[in-house]
C-alpha cells in the first residue's frame, strides 16, 4: 500500500531572508505522493516572498532521504507519471538561491531534488544513489540528465546502470558537492557560513547570476557569452552595483538593497 503523510516544513530565519525548508517523514524521511506537491507549494509560497534570498533544504531524521514511497508509483496512472519530477524539482525554477544540506542517505528522488538545487553541502557518511534500476525502473525526475551535466555521462551512466552509490568523498572530487563535514554539527556550521557570506551580496546580482548559468550552460557558447554581456549591463544599471562601487572606495561594507 502507499504511504501517506509526511511533511516539508517551512521556518523562516535570519530576519526572515532565509526560508528554511525540512522533509519530516520519520527516520529515513522516504518522499510520499503528497510530500512531492508540498515541495512545490513551499516553492510557490518561498518564490512570492521578496524578503527571502535562500533557501536551505534540510532532511529532520537520520537521513536526508532514503528516496520515494515505492509502492505508491502503483496507484499513479502511467500517463500521470509525466509530470512526475515537476513537483520535486521546483527549486531549478526558483529565482532564489537554494542549499541542499544533505547528512546520510540521498537516494532516488532525494538526488534528483538536490540535483536541482543551486549548491550541495554533505557530511561524510553522506551517500548518494539513484537505484531505480534494481526496480525495473530508471530515475524520473531529472536524475539522468542532471547528474550527466554534473559529473560526466560516462560517470551518470555507470552509476545509474548499476545502481551504485557514490560516497561523499567521491562526490567532492567529482564536483556533486560544494563541501563535505565531519558531522551534522559541522554541516550546519558549513551552512551557516555559506548563508552568511550569501546575504551580504546584492539578491539581484544572485538572482541575474543563477538565471545566466542555468540558461546558459547548454547553449551554445556563444549565445551563454552574449547572455552574460547583456546581464552585466543591465546589473550596472541598478541601485546595489552603485552601492558596491561606493563601498569598494570607501572602504566599507555595502548595503545591498535588492534593486
Amino acid at each position: 500500500m502507499p504511504l501517506t503523510g509526511g511533511e516539508v516544513r517551512l521556518t523562516r530565519s535570519h530576519d526572515g531572508r532565509v526560508a528554511n525548508l525540512s522533509l519530516d517523514h520519520g527516520r529515513y524521511n522516504i518522499v510520499t505522493m503528497a510530500m512531492r506537491a508540498l515541495v512545490a507549494e513551499r516553492f510557490a509560497e518561498i518564490d512570492q516572498d521578496d524578503e527571502v534570498a535562500v533557501v536551505v533544504i534540510r532532511g529532520e531524521g537520520d537521513h536526508f532521504t532514503s528516496g520515494g514511497d515505492i509502492a505508491g508509483f502503483m496507484e499513479v496512472a502511467p500517463f500521470d507519471l509525466t509530470d512526475l519530477g515537476h513537483d520535486v524539482t521546483a527549486a531549478s525554477r526558483s529565482p532564489k538561491t537554494v542549499i541542499t544540506a544533505v547528512d546520510g542517505y540521498c537516494f532516488g528522488v532525494g538526488l534528483e531534488l538536490a540535483l536541482s538545487t543551486d549548491i550541495r553541502l554533505a557530511t561524510t557518511r553522506s551517500q548518494f544513489a539513484l537505484p531505480e534500476m534494481r526496480l525495473g525502473m530508471m530515475p524520473g525526475s531529472g536524475g539522468t540528465q542532471r547528474l550527466a551535466r554534473l559529473i560526466g555521462l560516462s560517470r551518470a551512466k555507470y552509476h545509474i546502470l548499476t545502481a551504485e552509490r557514490i560516497r561523499a568523498a567521491q562526490a567532492l572530487d567529482w564536483g556533486l558537492l560544494a563541501s563535505v563535514s565531519e558531522d551534522r554539527a559541522a554541516l550546519e556550521n558549513e551552512v551557516e557560513r555559506v548563508v552568511s557570506t550569501l546575504l551580504g551580496y546584492s539578491p539581484i546580482a544572485l538572482r541575474t547570476a543563477k538565471e545566466v548559468l542555468d540558461r546558459g550552460v547548454d547553449a551554445p557558447l556563444a549565445t551563454g557569452v552574449e547572455l552574460e554581456r547583456k546581464s552585466y549591463s543591465l546589473l550596472r544599471s541598478t541601485h546595489d552595483f552603485a552601492e558596491g562601487v561606493a563601498a569598494f572606495g570607501e572602504k566599507r561594507t555595502p548595503r545591498f538593497e535588492g534593486r
